[in-house]
């Protein structure tokens, strides 16, 4: 049984930085990566960022791409996302996901073990 805990999110003007971390409680899941996604009040649930564990592959949204950096610590268990640049926009929830299947994706169907969240929210 696999858990992932977000933490890391909060409260940060625009312009600002926050590095938001997912941590995988039980059996990390063989070579499946990981992704980030996010929701808004209103609105769906929105793909931002994917890794694979080995060797390191990595996928952006276009809304976050020279902003947001997805990163990844096999031994800690632990996927990053730091986020820079951060705007009133981004503000929502995110939420970490493990893939189900070798690659990347940014299809919310590929993903089978979601976080239970962490909010962040970006004043102007």
């Amino acid at each position: 049984q696999v858990q992932l805990v977000e933490s890391g999110g909060g409260l940060v003007q625009a312009g600002g930085s926050l590095r938001l971390s997912c941590i995988t409680i039980g059996v990390i899941g063989g070579r499946y990566g990981r992704g980030w996604f996010r929701q808004a009040p209103g609105k769906e649930r929105e793909f931002i960022a994917s890794i694979t564990w080995s060797p390191v592959n990595t996928e952006y949204a276009d809304s976050v791409k020279g902003r947001f950096t997805i990163s990844k610590d096999y031994a800690q268990r632990t996927v990053y996302l730091q986020m820079n640049s951060l705007k009133p926009e981004d503000t929502a929830d995110y939420y970490c996901a493990a893939l189900k299947l070798f690659g990347l994706s940014r299809q919310f169907q590929s993903y089978d073990t979601w976080g239970q969240g962490t909010q962040v929210t970006v004043s102007s």
